[in-house]
C-alpha cells in the first residue's frame, strides 16, 4: 500500500466493557510506523474486541480511536466467514481475472494464488472442502490482494503448515507498513515483533 504518514493508528481514554465485565479502561495507544504489533493475553481479555474496534465494527464506551490520513486498512479474523463455499480456490482469490493488480503492477492471478502453495490441481478445489489450513491461506491470500499499509490478523497462524508459517514470517519482515497480530504462540511473535502488547486480566494492559 501507499506510504503511511507519521500517525497510525491512536488511542485516547479508550474503554470497554460488556454488561459488568471491563476489558480495558482509558488506553492510550500510538501504533508507530513500521512496527509489528504482537497482542497476547487469555481468551476473553479484549484482544479481538481492539481489532475491531480499530476497524470500526464496533464503538468503544469512551474515549476515541484515530487512523491516520493515509492508512489503508485490511482486516484477516479468525472465523474466515468471509470466504464463499461455492467457489474454487482461484477464484475466490482471483475473483476470475487472470492478471490481477498488485501495489500497482499486473500479475497472473494463477502464479499468485500458486505462491500460497495452491499448485496445480488444487487452485481448482472447491473453498467448502478445504481443511483449516487451507482455509487460511486463502483468507490471507484473498485480504493480502489489497493495497493495504496497515494490517490487522488475528490468530494468523492458526493450522498453518509449517512452510507456510515461514513464509508469513518472511513476508511480515519485509512488509512495509505497519502488522497488528493477535496470537497465542509466543515462538512466532518473538520472532518478528518489534512492540507487545499485553492484556494481562483483570482490565490491565500493558505496552
Amino acid at each position: 500500500g501507499p506510504r503511511l504518514g507519521d500517525i497510525v493508528i491512536e488511542m485516547k481514554g479508550v474503554s470497554k466493557a460488556y454488561g459488568d465485565r471491563l476489558l480495558f479502561e482509558n488506553l492510550e495507544l500510538s501504533f508507530p510506523p513500521g512496527s509489528i504489533i504482537g497482542i497476547i493475553g487469555p481468551n476473553g481479555s479484549g484482544k479481538t474486541t481492539l481489532l475491531r474496534l480499530i476497524t470500526g465494527q464496533e464503538k468503544p464506551d469512551s474515549g476515541s480511536i484515530r487512523l491516520g490520513d493515509t492508512v489503508q486498512l485490511e482486516y484477516v479474523d479468525q472465523s474466515r466467514d468471509t470466504l464463499d463455499a461455492d467457489k474454487n480456490v482461484w477464484e475466490e482469490i482471483s475473483g476470475g481475472e487472470e492478471q490481477i493488480d498488485l501495489a500497482g503492477r499486473k500479475r497472473s492471478s494463477r502464479a499468485y494464488v500458486a505462491s500460497f502453495n495452491f499448485l496445480g490441481a488444487d487452485q481448482q478445489k472447491k473453498v467448502g472442502v478445504l481443511s483449516g489450513c487451507e482455509r487460511n491461506r486463502v483468507h490471507l491470500a484473498k485480504v493480502l490482494r489489497q493495497a493495504a499499509n496497515v494490517i490487522l490478523l488475528d490468530e494468523p497462524t492458526n493450522d498453518l503448515d509449517v512452510n507456510t508459517l515461514r513464509a508469513l514470517e518472511d513476508a511480515l519482515e519485509n512488509f512495509a507498513g505497519c502488522a497488528v497480530i493477535v496470537s497465542h504462540d509466543r515462538w512466532f511473535l518473538d520472532r518478528i515483533c518489534t512492540h507487545i502488547l499485553a492484556f494481562e486480566g483483570e482490565s490491565q494492559v500493558r505496552w
